[in-house]
């Protein structure tokens, strides 16, 4: 998971001076991905909790299919949210020490967007280990 967030940070990173280039300006950055993020995150934490209210709280059996969709999508959002994440971190990253409105405004939006990924991460991690089946209690 590391290496993708290297590999996001140094693309992240390397995309303002190529758009650039090659576009003739960067692009921006608006208030729509960090709040997607975010309710990815939201729904992440959710799944996670309600997963392991269930399978570790109540010790309910999950069905199979169901404890597989949810394990694939945790770990999904995991990788991604870390690739996402150095993306985010390393364009926020080329922004700074720019005196500009602009700047500022792809900082904070990039900023926030880095925020959110961490925190699917974090949350793709927790639904992964909700996922766990217990070990039982009986000595066989």
């Amino acid at each position: 998971m590391t290496a993708l967030a290297a590999v996001g940070l140094l693309g992240g990173w390397v995309w303002n001076p190529l758009s650039v280039s090659l576009f003739g300006t960067a692009p921006l950055v608006s208030w729509a991905p960090p709040s997607a993020l975010g309710l990815v995150a939201l729904t992440l934490l959710v799944t996670a909790r309600a997963t392991h209210q269930q399978v570790h709280v109540r010790r309910e059996r999950l069905e199979p299919h169901r404890a597989v969709n949810r394990l694939a999508f945790g770990r999904a959002a995991a990788y991604v949210g870390a690739l996402v994440a150095g993306g985010y971190g390393g364009y926020a990253i080329s922004w700074l020490g720019v005196p500009s409105d602009s700047a500022t405004q792809r900082l904070v939006y990039s900023g926030l967007a880095t925020l959110a990924g961490v925190v699917v991460v974090i949350g793709g991690i927790l639904l992964e280990r909700a996922c766990r089946v217990p070990a039982d209690d009986k000595d066989s």
